[in-house]
């Protein structure tokens, strides 16, 4: 009995569901606008449906498998700063990665292909 009054002290003494609550609704008040609106694009990414190699190969060339972005800057043999990866910016980024793995797989799967030099 006592150390489940105990765990309940160090449990409530750490987390506050009122408060948290709280600050998930405030969190963003932009992210809901942005994400109703970009519903219809996202949902007809997810729908894409890659049944042609041209295709597949094209989405693969031209989606890059990194963030052409980041960057780490060097000078005189030492790093001076890093350039972040900016792509997360991007609210369709999970799409478009998505829909280069489709595309990829169905050049493995299908078509048979090396994808290494996508990759």
């Amino acid at each position: 009995m006592f150390e489940t009054s105990n765990q309940n002290i160090i449990f409530s003494a750490f987390v506050n569901p009122a408060k948290d609550n709280h600050q998930s609704q405030i969190k963003n008040p932009f992210n809901r606008t942005q994400s109703d609106l970009l519903l219809p694009l996202r949902q007809w990414l997810d729908s894409l449906d890659i049944q042609n190699q041209k295709l597949a190969k094209f989405i693969a060339k031209l989606i890059p498998a990194q963030c052409p972005f980041e960057r780490d800057i060097i000078l005189f043999g030492r790093k001076v700063a890093h350039i972040p990866p900016m792509c997360k910016l991007n609210p369709l980024y999970d799409q478009f990665v998505g829909l280069r793995f489709r595309a990829l797989c169905y050049l493995v799967d299908q078509c048979g292909e090396d994808i290494q030099s996508y990759c």
